[in-house]
């Protein structure tokens, strides 16, 4: 067991209802490797409840009143409420947390809430959330004022300040620190040193040998270099290291000698690895890491000298090779990366996400627009588990396929998944589950929700798919029967021809029946929709809006969001542009970060004229408005007609699919109960007749009298042994002769009632 004291933090901000799951697999992780001496803190959670307190919002109108700042209209009718702001906002933010639902009457129907700019667009509330939605109305209307409030903040005080997007746009395409680091130098404002106090009691309280700071977003970087440099100053000689999704995509090739000014170690990919062998080095080193890493480098045969390196003992130098995708600043003031190549953490070692010092109940429920599938971002604390690492397909062309997030693929057993799914319910009280994979392989989702209706464990859970056509509408129904409410995928551009060119491996026929589908087992679905890929011409984009309103006409989409291409420097696109036509153009390689790059699309259209029209076309149908409008509706310059048959996806719909004597080698599954049995005669002679009792109806099947038994058998072998996999030709193995055939038997309208209450072939 390790004596070192860990810190894990989550800088501001990521999301208001829920914990960022990298702290608690870390934690989670190094429990189980001998580091039990681990806390962690959501510094992004503390500051938003420090600074939306009644002392908070407090000093926030105090400071605007002593500064000089240039206040608009809005801002100036805000300050003339500060007494009601004061008076609201701790009952705003318990109700937010489920602390006191009986507020919900009074913010929606009293002058309760003090109401600025964000309340000038307020939708029909009533068609949105129906007569008795008070509860979500109410959550609607306090995120209004939360945001309300960010504006003031962000107009005055804060100017970083975003609820997700903190200091975003320091870190946003830097290829050079100077911006970032002439931030930091700048005297703390009020937010920053809101954000320090927090910090300081919690290095008091915890008294950290090693800080860790994940940045999972550009927004993560300037708190959690604020928070380091402020540990430099209070405890210099505690360890300060880096890892995240920000890193992995952005600082691969670091070279800025500045930022280890604030972070010791800067850890790319996974951590549980690089962590390893960090706190391994650092629990039996007494000389600083970065001169004992500069002896390992010039082993690797890095650029450094023999003369230029520090003399150390042979214990050191063998300790330090163990090294892992580590970046950091030598003993000469270089940057140099680090790479000893040991194994991965397999993905089914990695263990449980351990969330127990975390606040749990103190997290915000938050509605921030009318999109369904957004709403599950923002309200409710969900569990955050991985099914499996990485992408099973990764070749989209438009993602970062070349990087380890995406191109390591790994699985775990289902039984190691539910296991874990037991102790994390066990450990939070909360049965709710975000599956966060790139795209959560259908397979294994499938054993999953086996394992989930075979243990009888109940929860609740949605995740990322790919729209392929293993997710059968069989599959799609034993998902929702295992707890499956919402998947959200990639349709992209809505254009076959597009949709090769990037390979995204699925047509447009074929996302319309895998999400009806879906839609049909009671799953909502989320598309991601994409404009500006590269070629991608006029006519496309106004094709891909008509599948799109296809897809909502046909209610098999319920929800999603239009995103702007980008070219990314790890994705196919990126590192290939010839190839798909588009030209670079910039930002020229810094010693900071590179990814987003800029291009040009010589042959496709002018994409950034189609953003406003095809997200208030959106908008629109995913509220059932307005969907046999005319394209150019949405649009304030000409388009041209749509070249796509207005039958497309109900064609796609109405293509027959396999009959099931064609499954012969599939799984059967049945969702109901064991049936009772009972013998009658009939007109055509005797027949059984089984009954099943289900939780919603009661139903009954009739059979020939030589089928009863059987059947009744091989329901009741179903519904009580999921470890045997019976396929549908072992059960034609064992049919009784004498009557009907087999497939006749699957054709008979006995067989349709058993498909259509649970029978499935999977």
């Amino acid at each position: 067991m390790s004596s070192l004291r860990i810190l894990l933090v989550t800088p501001p901000l990521t999301q208001l209802n829920t914990p960022y799951p990298a702290t608690a697999y870390l934690k989670g992780f190094l429990g189980k490797r001998g580091y039990h001496n681990v806390t962690q803190a959501d510094l992004g959670l503390e500051l938003v409840l420090k600074l939306f307190s009644e002392n908070g919002l407090r000093r926030v109108f105090t400071e605007i009143e002593a500064g000089n700042f240039e206040l608009s209209d809005n801002t100036r009718r805000m300050l003339r409420l500060h007494r009601s702001y004061l008076s609201t906002i701790g009952p705003v933010v318990r109700f937010l947390q489920n602390k006191d639902n009986t507020l919900a009457p009074r913010i929606c129907h009293s002058r309760f809430l003090p109401e600025a700019s964000r309340f000038d667009n307020v939708a029909d509330l009533e068609t949105a959330f129906g007569s008795m939605g008070l509860t979500d109305q109410a959550r609607h209307l306090a995120t209004l004022y939360l945001e309300d409030l960010g504006d003031l903040i962000k107009e005055t005080v804060g100017p970083q300040f975003g609820f997700s997007r903190y200091a975003e746009k320091l870190a946003m395409s830097a290829t050079t620190f100077d911006a970032m680091h002439e931030a930091l130098q700048a005297a703390p404002n009020l937010l920053d040193r809101m954000l320090l106090e927090l910090l300081d009691e919690l290095v008091t309280r915890v008294q950290p040998d090693v800080v860790g700071f994940t940045v999972p977003f550009p927004g993560n970087l300037y708190g959690a270099l604020r928070l380091a440099g402020r540990l430099k100053e209070i405890s210099p000689a505690t360890k300060t290291l880096m890892g995240g999704g920000y890193p992995n995509t952005e600082l691969r090739q670091i070279q800025e000698p500045r930022f280890f000014d604030y972070i010791d170690y800067l850890t790319l990919d996974d951590g549980e690895g690089p962590w390893l062998r960090l706190l391994e080095l650092l629990a039996v080193s007494c000389q600083p890491l970065a001169s004992l890493a500069s002896v390992e480098v010039a082993q690797a045969g890095a650029t450094s000298t023999l003369t230029e390196q520090p003399l150390l003992a042979n214990s050191h130098q063998l300790t330090t090779q163990t090294l892992q995708r580590t970046f950091l600043r030598n003993a000469f003031g270089k940057v140099e990366y680090i790479n000893h190549p040991h194994p991965d953490i397999p993905h089914p070692e990695v263990g449980t996400p351990d969330y127990s010092d975390l606040p749990l109940s103190e997290y915000l429920s938050v509605i921030e627009v009318l999109n369904p599938m957004h709403r599950l971002w923002s309200d409710g604390r969900w569990n955050k588990l991985t099914v499996a690492h990485g992408c099973y397909w990764k070749r989209c062309s438009f993602c970062d396929v070349t990087l380890d997030y995406i191109s390591r693929y790994e699985t775990a057993p289902a039984a190691l998944l539910v296991d874990r799914i037991e102790q994390i319910i066990a450990q939070t009280g909360q049965t709710g589950f975000h599956f966060v994979d790139e795209a959560a392989p259908p397979l294994a989702l499938r054993d999953l929700a086996v394992e989930l209706l075979k243990r009888r464990v109940s929860i609740t859970w949605w995740g990322n798919i790919r729209f392929e056509k293993t997710f059968t509408p069989d599959l799609c129904r034993l998902l929702a029967a295992s707890g499956c409410i919402a998947v959200s995928g990639g349709l992209e551009v809505a254009s076959d021809r597009l949709l090769a060119l990037m390979e995204k491996g699925v047509t447009i026929a074929q996302v319309a029946r895998v999400t009806d589908g879906f839609t049909q087992a009671g799953i909502m679905v989320h598309a991601y929709l994409m404009y500006g890929f590269p070629t991608q011409t006029t006519q496309e984009t106004v094709d891909s809006l008509e599948v799109v309103r296809q897809l909502f006409a046909a209610g098999i989409v319920q929800s999603g969001y239009w995103h702007r291409f980008s070219m990314t420097a790890h994705s196919p696109v990126g590192k290939n542009p010839g190839k798909y036509q588009v030209v670079p153009i910039g930002p020229e390689p810094g010693p900071f970060a590179w990814n987003d790059l800029w291009h040009e699309d010589p042959t496709g259209t002018d994409h950034e004229q189609f953003g406003a029209g095809l997200a208030k076309a959106l908008y629109n149908y995913l509220h059932g408005v307005a969907l046999h409008e005319p394209l150019s509706f949405w649009f304030d310059f000409r388009v041209p007609k749509t070249t796509v048959s207005r039958q497309l996806v109900q064609q796609a719909l109405q293509e027959p699919g396999k009959p099931d004597f064609a499954k012969q080698n599939q799984r059967l599954f049945w969702l109901g109960n064991t049936p009772e049995l009972r013998q009658e005669a009939g007109k055509k002679g005797p027949q059984a007749v089984l009954t099943f009792y289900e939780q919603a109806e009661d139903f009954e099947v009739t059979v020939p009298a030589v089928l009863g038994l059987w059947l009744q058998k091989l329901l009741t072998n179903l519904t009580q042994d999921y470890d045997t996999k019976l396929l549908l030709k072992d059960a034609a193995r064992t049919f009784p002769t004498g009557g009907q055939s087999f497939q006749q038997l699957l054709e008979s309208s006995a067989w349709q009632l058993l498909r259509e209450k649970g029978l499935l072939v999977l």
